[in-house]
Parts: C-alpha cells; sequence; structure tokens
C-alpha cells in the first residue's frame, strides 16, 4: 500500500459511523505475586495475592475498541450484560474510549456479563475463571436490542457481527431475527465474525480464518495445523458459491484472501521479529477490515488495512490490544511481508533451472541485464565470521539471564535458549547494534536483570564483538600462516563470480551490517576488496542508520539519473532480499552451507523465500549456469 492511500484511508474512516452488535466479553488479567502469600486461618491454604489487575474489552468490545483506537469517531456497541459489578465495568472502559454504549442493555435474570478472568504467575498463564457461561438470552431483550439496531442501521455506514460465545445472544431466535433486518437493508454492508454460526447469516460479508472455512466445508482441522493454500483457495470458491456474499479467509502469520465478484486475492503475511500474543487479532483485522468498506474501499485494499492493525495488536503482550493510526502507519509505510510461505516451508515445490540447482522462484523479464550488483558479506561472499550465531547466542543467553545465569532452573533456560534462536533467526542481516537495541527489550521481558543492571546497546554490541573477534583473529592468522587459503574462507565460486561481473561491466558494492572498518579490513584481508568499484558499506555506529537500506537508496538514485540498468542483491539474509524486493529490484538470495562452503542450508532457503527472493542458489558452482540467467557472457 502506497503512503499517500494509507494516509488517505487512516483520514477518511475517521468520519465513517460503525454498529457492533454482538458477545461483548471483559478480558481480566491478574498478576499473582506469591512473594506477599500468607496461609489463610479460615482454609489452611496459601493466598494467591493480586499486585496488579488489568482489565480490556474482549470480543466485540474489542472490535470497538480497535475501531475507537484508529479514531473513529461514531462507534455505536449493540450487546448485553448482567447486572453485576463487571458490567458497568466494560462499559466504562468503552465510553472512555468514546464508544456509545447507549445499546449495551441489562437483562436483569439468567444472564452474567461475559468474564475471563486470566490469572499470571509470572509469565505463565494460570486456570481461567470464566463468567456467562450459563446465560439465557430472554426474547425480549432480542426483540429490543434488534429493534434498537434496525432503527440505526440507516444512519451507520456498516454493521459488524460479533459471535464468540455459545451462551451469548446468538441464539436461534436471535439468529433468525437479524437475518430479518439484514433483509430489510440490501444496500448495506453487514460483516459477520461467527465462530459457531456463519452459515446462519444470509445476506451478509462473512470474515473467518483458515481453519474456519475447512470446517465449512466439512474438512476438519485442528488450530494448531497449516492449512495449505491450495485448500483455503477451495474453501473461499466453495463458501463465495455457498453465500453469495464477499468473504475474507486470515491465515495468521501467512496473510489473508479475499474473494468478491472482482476474484480472489492473496494479503502476503508479515514479519514480526518482536515476541507476539495472537489473542484478539483477529478482532483487530476485522475493525481494520470493516472500517475501510465503511469508507467506501474494494476489498484488497480492506484487507491490507486489517492486516496492518492486527499486526500491531499481536506486538501488545498481556492485552487484548488495540492499533493507533500513528502506530499502523509506522508498521504500514515500509511493511515487512512473508512471501511465498508454501513454496518457503516445503521444497518439494521447488521448480529449477534446467539441469542445475538454481531454483527459479519468479522469473525475470527477457533481456534481463545488471547494471549494479550488491553483495552481503558474510555467507554470501565470505564465511570468515561462520558461526557468529554460535557467539551470539550464548552471549545473549548470559545477558538475559544475567547473575541467574548458573542459577536459574532448566525449563526457563530452555525457554531462553528458543526465544534466543527465534531471535536471532528473525533479525539476521540486520546490522548488529539494532540486534543489541532489541536484546535489551527481551533482556525486559524476562524480568531476570534488574532495571539498573541493564545494559545499552553498544555495550551489548561490544560484548558480542570482543568475543567473535576472537574467533575472527584466529582464521586471520591461520590465513596469514598460509594454514587457510582464501578459498577455505569464501563461498564456492564467490570471486569468480565477482570478478566475471566486474569484468561485464557491472559496478559492485558490497553492504553489511558489521561495523565499515571491520568490513573493509576482511574484505582486503580475503583478496577481493579492490573489486568493489561502487564501494564498501557497513554500521557507522548510528542504530538509526541501517547500512543496507543506505546502499540500496544511493544505487536507485543513481539508476534513475542514468535512466537505465538494473539491480541484483546476492545475500543470504532476508534484509537485503527484502529491501531489494521493496524497491523493485532482483534479488539473488544465497542459501549457503557456510561450514562447507557448498551446498543448500534449508533453513537459510525458507528465509530468502519469505523475504522475496527471485532465485535462490546453494552457492556459485555452477556460476556458466548462473551468469547465463543474468544474462552475462
Amino acid at each position: 500500500m502506497k503512503p499517500e492511500l494509507l494516509n488517505e484511508i487512516l483520514n477518511r474512516i475517521k468520519d465513517v459511523k460503525i454498529a457492533v452488535i454482538g458477545d461483548f466479553c471483559l478480558d481480566a488479567y491478574w498478576f499473582v505475586d506469591e512473594s506477599k502469600s500468607e496461609i489463610s486461618i479460615e482454609t489452611g491454604q496459601a493466598t494467591r495475592p493480586v499486585s496488579i489487575q488489568k482489565y480490556s474489552p474482549g470480543g466485540a468490545g474489542n472490535v470497538t475498541n480497535n475501531l475507537a483506537a484508529m479514531e473513529i469517531r461514531d462507534i455505536r456497541a449493540f450487546g448485553v450484560i448482567g447486572n453485576d459489578p463487571f458490567g458497568p465495568e466494560m462499559a466504562g472502559i468503552m465510553k472512555k474510549s468514546g464508544i456509545n454504549t447507549d445499546n449495551l442493555l441489562v437483562q436483569e435474570e439468567d444472564w452474567a456479563t461475559h468474564v475471563y478472568i486470566k490469572p499470571y504467575v509470572g509469565e505463565n498463564e494460570q486456570g481461567r475463571i470464566d463468567f456467562g457461561n450459563f446465560n439465557q438470552l430472554s426474547e425480549q431483550t432480542a426483540d429490543k436490542l434488534l429493534g434498537n439496531l434496525a432503527r440505526a442501521v440507516p444512519e451507520v455506514d456498516i454493521v459488524i457481527i460479533n459471535e464468540q460465545v455459545l451462551s451469548g445472544i446468538h441464539t436461534e431466535y436471535f439468529r433468525t431475527k437479524l437475518v430479518e433486518v439484514i433483509k430489510h437493508f440490501p444496500e448495506k454492508i453487514f460483516i459477520a465474525d461467527s465462530r459457531h454460526y456463519t452459515d446462519s447469516y444470509e445476506g451478509a460479508y462473512r470474515k473467518m480464518n483458515d481453519t474456519e472455512a475447512s470446517l465449512r466445508c466439512g474438512k476438519v482441522r485442528s488450530p494448531e495445523e497449516a492449512v495449505p493454500y491450495h485448500e483455503v483457495k477451495q474453501s473461499a470458491e466453495e463458501l463465495y458459491k455457498r453465500y453469495g456474499k464477499p468473504l475474507f479467509v486470515t491465515r495468521g502469520s501467512r496473510g489473508s484472501l479475499t474473494i468478491s465478484e472482482s476474484g480472489i486475492s492473496e494479503t502476503p503475511g508479515l514479519m514480526i521479529i518482536s515476541k507476539v500474543d495472537t489473542v484478539g487479532a483477529g478482532d483487530s483485522y476485522l475493525a481494520g477490515a470493516a472500517a475501510t468498506l465503511a469508507a467506501g474501499y474494494p476489498m484488497v485494499t480492506a484487507s491490507e488495512l486489517g492486516s496492518l492493525v492486527a499486526g500491531v495488536t499481536v506486538q501488545k503482550l498481556f492485552t487484548t490490544g488495540t492499533a493507533s493510526p500513528s502506530e499502523i502507519r509506522a508498521i504500514g509505510l515500509e511493511p515487512d511481508l512473508i512471501y511465498l510461505p508454501e513454496l518457503a516451508s516445503d521444497i518439494r515445490q521447488a521448480n529449477y533451472l534446467p539441469g542445475t540447482e538454481i531454483e527459479i522462484i519468479r522469473k525475470w523479464p527477457e533481456n534481463f541485464r545488471i547494471s549494479h550488483a550488491i553483495f552481503d558479506h558474510d555467507g554470501t561472499v565470505s564465511t570468515l565470521r561462520e558461526g557468529w550465531e554460535l557467539v551470539m547466542a550464548p552471549m545473549m543467553i548470559r545477558a538475559i539471564l544475567g547473575k541467574k545465569f548458573n542459577l536459574t532452573d532448566e525449563t526457563l533456560y530452555h525457554k531462553v535458549e528458543e526465544r534466543v534462536r527465534d531471535f536471532i533467526d528473525k533479525t539476521t542481516g540486520i546490522q548488529t547494534l539494532m540486534q543489541m537495541k532489541i536484546l535489551i527489550d527481551v533482556i525486559r521481558e524476562f524480568g531476570c536483570v534488574d532495571q539498573n543492571d541493564i545494559l545499552d546497546e553498544h555495550a551489548y554490541k561490544k560484548i558480542y564483538n570482543d568475543e567473535l573477534m576472537v574467533m575472527v583473529k584466529q582464521r586471520e592468522n591461520k590465513l596469514n600462516r598460509g594454514e587457510l587459503t582464501v578459498n577455505d574462507l569464501t563461498i564456492k565460486n564467490a570471486i569468480p563470480l565477482l570478478e566475471k561481473l566486474k569484468n561485464a561491466g557491472v559496478k559492485l558494492y558490497l553492504a553489511s551490517g558489521t561495523d565499515e572498518e571491520d568490513v573493509k579490513n576482511e574484505a582486503a584481508a580475503l583478496g577481493y576488496a579492490h573489486l568493489f568499484d561502487g564501494g564498501i558499506f557497513g554500521a557507522v555506529g548510528d542504530v538509526n542508520k541501517e547500512a543496507k537500506k543506505i546502499v540500496l537508496d544511493r544505487i536507485i538514485d543513481l539508476i534513475s539519473k542514468s535512466g537505465q540498468g538494473a539491480i541484483a542483491t546476492f545475500g543470504d539474509g532476508p534484509v537485503e532480499i527484502r529491501e531489494t524486493h521493496k524497491r523493485g529490484g532482483f534479488t539473488i538470495g544465497v542459501a549457503s552451507n557456510e561450514v562447507k562452503r557448498y551446498s543448500l542450508n534449508n533453513i537459510k532457503r525458507t528465509r530468502l523465500i519469505k523475504a522475496g527472493a527471485d532465485v535462490v542458489v546453494p552457492d556459485f558452482s555452477q556460476l556458466n549456469d548462473l551468469l547465463e540467467l543474468l544474462n552475462i557472457e
């Protein structure tokens, strides 16, 4: 989505009018601090002292909360609460956000406000305490609620139908009467997000996840199962034919799919580096998509905004989060997307250049000819720093656990170890200083280190770099003594490729997230610094300056001035591939096995395809075939 369009949408949706009818719930987060526990005289049991309590609307309440966070001024809530302390608490929270709660009706009997109390001890959620499981909606309450809705429909731009709990307002009587309201206003968009009764709402648009879509078509899958794209597409087509109305199908990190009279469209997922909490993500997506539809935009655009809203909220932990316009802009102006997740995770789908190991992800235009080539350094050309992860991971684990490193139990240690492994995998390719800045957030996340003992990103980078350089210097010394050769410390045929490209008139650039001085020294030590006539670029100690982005911007400026030529980027990390893809360049992912210096690393292949690689090679051993693909003689 272009920045101008994103800003336009975020401004226009402020003036839409939206009604939300559904199951309004309250999520309660109780954080137990057992350090203040005592033994109850009455029961002899240990008490569970709550140090912090947080409340946020869930279900339909989360949808309205998301709409309010996007600064939509006219949001009308239609639901039922009980005559208990929780109902007014929820209504009060919603009113503070500017939501109209006049149509939250109180049913005096047979109804308790839906509340989900989630006690936490540390990061671990304990057994949940639920209210509202035995509710019975009376026909009188249903008639009054739907009558109020029918009077409001002409005044609003869209109606969102939320159904989340079996003991909620969506009784058979209520569903029948609501369909009558939908049919009475055929020109109005109603969009239903119904966990149990989505088939009931004739005349409404639908939003559901891929597992629910498969279930509606007779295919039972567990929520943990990944539903393949062909099945999602087939289910969407079947359901569109059944309902005769547009449909949104969400796929978690794999994005979403829409189907309407315009056909099927895919919205890629977002690459999220931080820890995520997906509770409420569907409500966030629905709020963003519905608001966009209400402002008159098409389904595909609605899906894109819904994805951005959900991308913000999943990064907010221990709460059903919301997304403000500024947060949506921050993630939406330059989003990191996940491309072709099915192909990336299943090498059986690979399509190779005949007779080679060169995997073609996207076909290049005919007569494709590059004039500028950017090379990542470590893992693409050099293996001098091979094994850096084995230095960074222990260093990060020690930083996260601090003084508790030798005292922590095995469960916590492995939890930190897994978090670090995932963190390194997702941040490979960005400059080290930025990795260390994000590390500080992870340290705070685990809470093992006192705030006063947490260092800044420069200090953590120095610790890592000092440990890494011990390994690098040992290898350089072996090279100087003749115990290793340049071929032992570079990817197979990397230097011949550089020489061929330079001789063919291609301008070469070396870009790295490593400190610039170190990159220059290592390229000189390995004997190919002179080939990079476009320059050698690395991190400059400023966390706000991403070396690879700067290089890409500079090259694009040069090309736009000359009016000819094209960029190709070679890299084994997602950052250089993703940034080049965003800017319309061509990308060669190098899924290198750095230990052997040749052959495929399947983990890198997955990472590079998701980042937007056009071609994936394990190394440069099939040099002539690669040059032919690049139209280089």
